[in-house]
């Protein structure tokens, strides 16, 4: 039966909950122990899926289709554990579970309450798939205090007194700011975020403390003595140069023996940590750079972009090479020449995204690509662009674009090379959808089999002709303009199994020139990089030395 590790937070947001709890997920794994995360969210909202990358970043989408936080990119990265539409929650969904079983009288006529059929629910959704792993990590969103939070906490209380003693530790990351005048780390608001909850009836085993100075012992001792935990179950946290030091860094803390101390488990198996070893020496030894330019249209919150950035990471890791992430507005060249913009990258890519905003420039983008023989990929939407330019410059289609657009201005401008999927095999059964569907989880979610063609240069980078990655999108290319395509030079060199669906693509006589409509990125770890990535990287490299 699992141990289970609740992660909370408190003081402000964002301080690293997810990475924290990544990083000693990974630790744990060092250890031989195994290892499950997940993330259990205030918001209202049934999942992140219908939420602006502005709002909440990028949604990471399950091998099952589920459309999740981001911090669950953090956990498969960190663990190489796939996640699962079990492994994340909102309170949209909670709710809407309990008024469910309210509405089909599974609860024989009493009155619904937050405690106990709130928390009840929520409960029943931190035990999924306790006999299956050694450890389970649920992180809390949002910081200790929070209204919306309140069920959770409430939830994590009773079920640490429903199981047997020390099944069940809590750990609170909390931040000790810097005051510059008085040159002073304070102690105080972790003071305070340890007793707000130790009100609701938690008291945390270990404290992750985040600080941008050194925590002096005296300070430690103080935190230990006022939240009433033992001094090594302090743990600092730094700043680090990469997040892929963060296991490493803890370790040297003792962040995974203070857990193990708390379930006390001893003698403690030994950690080997030579992945991360390896990780960190690809990280700081590496030989050469290269500049990549992401033409998108959420440029200005890099979260939007969370995992592509860092499967550009391990992409340069795969090489030793440093890859520059250079974030383009792609509105930017909607109406202008795209040249003075683009015109000193190794390589660009043109991720996925919604809307007709921002398209005409990736549009360009995919041209200045080709023209140029400069490395491309596009995903999702950046490989329909790739299809609209080809389409309009190559095969003479000069009014080619989405069907989507037209949706959106509500008029038909475009000859619809890309249209809007109707209906697909999920499995063993069709899927169907309307355009005037609802728009949370109605997409084509989750991983597909693809066919590639022999002899593509997708079979070379992946060494094999069948593949399975994850999908999000509800718009595909039109396949009756394949023949017309291929015979200007845009080869179809991926397709669903039936041969309905294009899944790949890429120009003939170009250096590395591939889109793709599912989102390889997610799949991406710092110790296995994809193949997309390693091999896009390989060729922005080849093109730099010839600079």
């Amino acid at each position: 039966m699992a141990r289970f590790i609740f992660i909370t937070g408190g003081v402000v947001s964002s301080l690293g909950k997810g990475l924290a709890s990544a990083a000693l997920g990974a630790l744990l794994q060092a250890r031989g122990f195994t290892v499950r995360l997940r993330k259990l969210d205030p918001y209202l909202n049934v999942d992140p899926g219908t939420m602006s990358p502005f709002e909440h970043g990028e949604v990471f989408v399950t091998d099952d289709g589920a459309e999740t936080d981001l911090d669950l990119g953090h956990y498969e990265r960190f663990t190489g554990v796939s996640a699962r539409k079990t492994d994340s929650i909102s309170s949209g969904r909670i709710y809407q579970n309990v008024l469910d079983k309210e509405r089909r009288g599974d609860y024989l006529g009493k009155t619904i309450q937050v405690i106990p059929h709130v928390t009840n629910e929520i409960k029943d959704f931190i035990s999924i798939g306790e006999d299956e792993v050694d450890f389970m990590l649920c992180e809390i969103g949002g910081t200790v205090g929070d209204i919306e939070g309140l069920p959770f906490f409430e939830a994590i209380r009773q079920f640490s007194q429903d199981k047997p003693r020390g099944q069940c530790i809590f750990m609170h990351l909390t931040l000790l700011p810097w005051l510059a005048a008085s040159g002073e780390l304070k102690t105080k608001p972790t003071q305070h975020s340890v007793k707000e909850l130790r009100s609701i009836g938690l008291q945390p085993d270990i404290l992750v403390c985040r600080s941008e100075q050194p925590i002096p012992e005296k300070e430690r001792a103080k935190i230990a003595l006022f939240c009433n935990v033992r001094p090594d179950a302090v743990i600092p946290a730094y700043d680090l140069k990469s997040i892929y030091e963060a296991p490493l860094a803890y370790h040297e803390q003792g962040l995974d023996q203070a857990v193990l101390d708390a379930f006390q488990i001893s003698p403690a198996p030994r950690p080997d940590l030579s992945r991360w070893q390896d990780v960190s020496d690809r990280i700081h030894n590496t030989d050469g750079e290269v500049n990549v330019a992401v033409v998108g249209k959420y440029t200005q919150l890099e979260d939007a972009y969370k995992s592509i950035k860092e499967a550009l990471v391990h992409g340069g890791m795969a090489n030793r090479i440093r890859v520059n992430v250079e974030w383009v507005d792609a509105e930017v060249f909607d109406s202008t020449d795209a040249a003075p913009y683009l015109e000193g990258y190794h390589a660009i890519l043109v991720p996925g995204g919604f809307g007709e905003r921002g398209t005409e420039g990736k549009i360009k983008a995919a041209q200045f690509a080709r023209e140029r023989k400069i490395p491309y990929l596009g995903i999702c939407l950046g490989m329909q662009m790739a299809v609209i330019e080809a389409a309009r410059n190559l095969a003479g289609l000069t009014t080619a674009g989405s069907e989507e657009f037209d949706h959106e201005k509500g008029e038909k401008r475009f000859e619809p090379v890309v249209y809007h999927l109707k209906e697909w095999v999920q499995g063993n059964h069709a899927v169907q959808r309307k355009v005037d569907d609802d728009k949370g989880g109605t997409m084509r979610l989750g991983a597909y089999t693809a066919s590639l063609t022999e002899g593509s240069k997708v079979a070379q980078v992946y060494h094999a002709t069948t593949i399975e990655e994850r999908h999000r999108h509800r718009y595909e290319v039109d396949v009756k303009y394949r023949k017309k395509l291929e015979d200007c030079g845009l080869r179809f060199s991926g397709m669903s199994p039936d041969g309905r669906l294009p899944e790949i693509v890429e120009v003939k006589d170009h250096p590395w020139f591939i889109g793709v409509q599912f989102h390889p990125e997610l799949k991406s770890k710092p110790f296995d990089p994809h193949p997309l990535f390693a091999d896009f990287v390989r060729a922005a490299r080849d093109v730099s030395r010839l600079v």
